[in-house]
């Protein structure tokens, strides 16, 4: 069962009110500062940024010191925020896909976050070019091979202790772990060695939505200033190292990153999300060999027992020939079977045939992946699908087939218009439930 939210909370340190007030920087002075960083992101040659929890909030997720932050609304005894969607379906903002426009564009060289919401690999930017420092909250690791799973569901412990999965990997099969650290863990040096590599690399380190009070994390972006590099804030509170930046903006991030976009004449991509999902037909005669007993089941691609948090119901239907009713499935696991009675059943609306097919399929996923996003820019629509892999099992006999589908399209216009503000097409859906996996303001040691 996955952790509640209170149980996520449960550690709240009183950290005074160092960074609680937001400073909004005046309208034109604004302007400049932007121009300046976009100047300075211009003529970079190692860009690194470093994030926190303010780059998330239009997203959904709140954020720790804010006026209206966790930590903010704790110690005052107010009500936690709350949300209409959980915290699996949050989407990349615009930060996130900035970000991976830069990035694109050769300019962003790595990024750094704190968060452990998984929206920048969600949004794109390669595993290779995150560091992920704290974890994220829909990874699960192999500690004898070292392979990452990446879920489409919230991973059910925090502290790198065991889940209920094990490694895929054939030669390996070692129970899975949960990457998101307890307050008492130290950094991987997984993430923290590559972080430490590319600030002092950096000629400027973008700091974005973060109090830089956590260490030895918040300490990373320093290291760039041996080398001559920059430290650039951008954050609605004062944080401790203002005094070290070359440029401190008081504004929002998403506001900020898009002017910058505008004013190096780069566009912000959408963000296209696509989830897998499998469809398993199964079949086999009745005791008495006159009927065919079938079962189709919607599964998770995760493995038998996992979520599919992305579909709420199954609806199945049959063709007229085959005198089947329809039938609604709004429970997981989504399964059908029939008795073999001979009576008319009920099923999905995904097209299968019943005659299970001999042959293994396996196609080029980044191919197809690549033709859904295309497909789904120019329309602008959720709801395609194709199959990646179908797969046949003679015993018991039946067939898996994989689809990807498409269920979430955001796109996003990085134009500042005069009032300020930021305009952006209508998105399929905002808000996340607020599922942070830590609350608390002690220090981590750094793992050797």
């Amino acid at each position: 069962m996955s952790l509640g939210y209170a149980e996520k909370l449960s550690f709240i340190e009183d950290v005074g009110n160092v960074g609680m007030t937001e400073f909004f920087d005046p309208p034109k002075a604004l302007q400049e500062k932007i121009e300046q960083l976009a100047k300075l992101i211009e003529k970079s040659k190692h860009l690194v940024v470093f994030t926190g929890a303010g780059i998330s909030t239009s997203c959904g997720i709140p954020d720790f010191r804010g006026p209206k932050g966790i930590w903010t609304l704790q110690r005052e005894g107010r009500p936690l925020p709350e949300s209409s969607l959980p915290f699996h379906r949050a989407m990349p903002g615009v930060t996130h896909m900035a970000l991976v426009g830069l990035e694109k564009a050769g300019i962003l060289k790595f990024v750094i976050s704190q968060n452990v919401d998984g929206l920048h690999l969600r949004s794109g930017i390669p595993r290779e070019k995150l560091a992920e420092l704290h974890g994220n909250s829909f990874m699960e690791a192999c500690p004898s091979c070292g392979i990452e799973y990446l879920r489409d569901f919230e991973v059910e412990t925090i502290g790198l202790k065991e889940t209920s999965r094990r490694c895929s990997n054939a030669k390996c099969g070692a129970k899975l772990k949960d990457t998101v650290l307890d307050w008492e863990d130290a950094l991987p040096s997984k993430e923290m060695n590559p972080a430490e590599k590319h600030c002092k690399m950096a000629d400027v380190v973008l700091c974005l939505g973060t109090s830089l009070q956590i260490t030895p994390a918040c300490n990373l972006p320093l290291k760039s200033l041996r080398g001559g590099g920059k430290i650039v804030i951008v954050n609605l509170q004062k944080t401790p190292k203002d005094k070290k930046a070359s440029l401190v903006i008081h504004g929002f991030v998403d506001k900020v990153i898009a002017g910058v976009m505008d004013f190096l004449n780069l566009r912000i991509p959408p963000y296209i999300r696509i989830d897998l999902f499998q469809i398993i037909v199964t079949q086999s005669l009745s005791a008495d060999k006159k009927f065919v007993n079938w079962t189709l089941r919607v599964a998770s691609v995760h493995g038998p027992n996992a979520p599919v948090p992305f579909i709420k119901s199954v609806e199945v239907c049959f063709s007229e020939t085959q005198k089947y009713k329809t039938a609604s499935l709004d429970k997981q696991p989504f399964q059908l079977k029939s008795d073999g009675c001979g009576c008319p059943c009920t099923q999905i609306n995904i097209p299968f045939d019943f005659k299970v097919s001999t042959k293994c399929l396996k196609l080029d996923k980044d191919a197809i992946f690549h033709k859904l996003r295309d497909t789904a820019v120019q329309d602008f629509r959720c709801g395609q699908n194709a199959v990646i892999e179908k797969q046949a099992i003679s015993s018991p006999k039946s067939e898996e087939t994989v689809y990807a589908i498409v269920t979430n399209i955001k796109t996003f216009e990085s134009h500042c218009q005069s009032n300020g503000d930021l305009k952006w097409p209508k998105d399929s859906a905002n808000g996340t439930e607020t599922s942070r996996k830590r609350s608390n303001s002690r220090k981590r040691k750094s793992r050797p």
